[in-house]
Parts: C-alpha cells; structure tokens; sequence
C-alpha cells in the first residue's frame, strides 16, 4: 500500500512538473515570435516578475475577491477549533481562517506557504454541512497546504496570464509590421504569428490540466488527515449539487482555488476547460481508497 501510494505522488509530480515546463516554454515561443532572443529573454523576466508579486500578493487578493473576512477563535469558535485540530493532525502551523458571506457552500485554501496560509469557508458551508462532512472539506484544504497547492497554482495562473498578455502584445504589433522574432533564426513569421493566436488557448489548457492534478492529490491526502475519506467523498457531492443550483459571483482565478468550481460548468467541450476533476471520479476515487483501508 505504502509504495502504491509512493508511486501515485511520484508520478502526479511529473505530471505537475512536465505542464509547468510546457507553460514556459509558452512564454519563451512567444517572446521569441515577438521579439527574438531579447524578446524570450524579456517574457521570462516578466514572468519572474508577476510571480515575485503574486507570491506575496496572492492571498489578501483571493480573500478581497470573494469578500472574505479573517475570524478568530471568539468569532467563530466551533469552526476554529475544528481547523486547529485537523492542522494539529496534519503536522502544520495553525493557518489564519476566513469566512466569506456567499451562500454557496465551498471553501478554498490560500497563502504563499505554511506559516502564510488562509483557510475560508463560505456561510452556506457552515449553515449546510454536517459535522463529518465539514471536517472532511477543511482536511482537503488543509491537503493543500501541506502539498504547497497554493504556490504551483499561483505560478500556473500567472504564467498563463503573462502569455495571454503576451499574445495580446504580439497580436498589436502584427497589425503594425512589428514581428520580427523569426528573422534570426530563419522561421516562417507565420507560424510566429499562428503561435500568438495558439498559445493562450495551450496556456489555459495546460493551466487546468494543472489544478485537476492538484485536486486528486488533495483528496487523498485530505482523507489521511480527517482519518477516513467518506465525509469528504459526502461532501464533494453534497457541493456539486449546491454549485449547480445556488449561484456566486467570483472571478475564475479566484473560482479555480475553490474545493468545487463555484462557477458550474457542464459537459462535452467544457471539460477540456475544467479547473476541477469531474466529481463522480473523484468521490470513486475516495471510495475506492476507503475500500482498500
């Protein structure tokens, strides 16, 4: 079971590793089809740049966008002493909690690391979510945390970001007679200019790609932290089932931390789009791990 389980993270990381790889080497075609070698080498530093910032700004921006407001254990004790048990479990620094006012039940992880995390729940999950259930949600975020989640997916969100502004620029300069990335090495300006058109659609694709990967590892490890996975797997369906029929107005960089993507999406072409893993797979994913424990 244990290298089972070894195998599975190893092989995540890859995934994770190899589209965070295809992601830059997005950013680098599109500074070279704008700009040459100069012009990869400045997508790159701008890249680092809006990394730089989103690592420190992430997590004041996310909990600003659902209107979420930091509590302490006088404010909502109950919810507090769950989280300080569950991170005790975990092995983790106690994390700032937050609770925002959307009806909707979710609930989403965030911070630049350990010692900076956020945990916030929604009131809909407070006032619709038995006792089992919400333990299993704040162990899946808790999950996330321990797995440094937040980082990959604030890298990944920015640097799909870069290149649709990057793509944007190149797209200006083109009406403008302003290509020239593929002078240098002998490229056809066509395909630099297709590559601007391509590469943010790539870009969103990769991104998501990503977020689905965290997902399913923070299944697994939040079922360790709550000690089983049946409350957690109860929960992802009683959340599916909320997102569809109650409504909440959030950004989709901010949708995609949620513990089910609050904006509902449905089938066919939609998946390929999907920040999160269809939910009947993931709860056959926990109910499975339940079976082998």
């Amino acid at each position: 079971m244990a290298l089972v389980r070894q195998e599975f993270v190893v092989v995540n990381n890859i995934k994770v590793f190899v589209l965070l790889a295809g992601l830059t080497g997005l950013i680098v075609a599109i500074g070279q089809a704008v700009g040459g070698r100069s012009g990869a080498m400045l997508a790159l530093l701008l890249s680092a740049g809006m990394n730089f910032f989103m690592f420190y700004k992430s997590s004041s921006m996310v909990l600003r966008s659902y209107g979420a407001q930091i509590v302490g254990p006088q404010d909502a004790p109950e919810l507090y002493a769950m989280v300080d048990r569950l991170r005790q479990r975990a092995g983790l620094p106690m994390p700032t909690v937050a609770i925002a006012p959307q009806a909707q039940p979710n609930a989403f992880a965030t911070g630049r690391n350990e010692e900076h995390a956020v945990v916030c729940v929604t009131q809909g999950l407070l006032q619709s979510m038995p006792t089992a259930e919400l333990e299993g949600v704040i162990a899946h975020e808790l999950a996330h945390i321990k797995n440094k989640d937040m980082l990959i997916s604030t890298v990944a969100a920015t640097m799909a970001g870069a290149i649709a502004n990057l793509a944007q620029i190149g797209q200006f300069a083109a009406m403008f007679g302003g290509m020239r990335g593929d002078d240098e090495e002998g490229g056809s300006p066509v395909g630099g200019l297709l590559m601007l058109f391509v590469a943010p659609i790539a870009a969103m694709l990769l991104q998501m790609a990503i977020s689905r990967q965290r997902e399913f590892k923070a299944d697994r490890v939040g079922a360790e932290i709550a000690g089983t996975p049946v409350g957690l797997a109860s929960a992802l369906q009683r959340l599916e089932s909320a997102s569809h029929r109650i409504p909440m107005q959030v950004s989709p960089a901010a949708a995609q931390l949620a513990i089910v993507n609050p904006l509902a999406m449905f089938g066919g072409l939609t998946k390929l789009f999907a920040t999160h893993p269809p939910t009947a797979e993931r709860v056959a994913a926990l109910q499975a791990l339940g079976a082998r424990a």
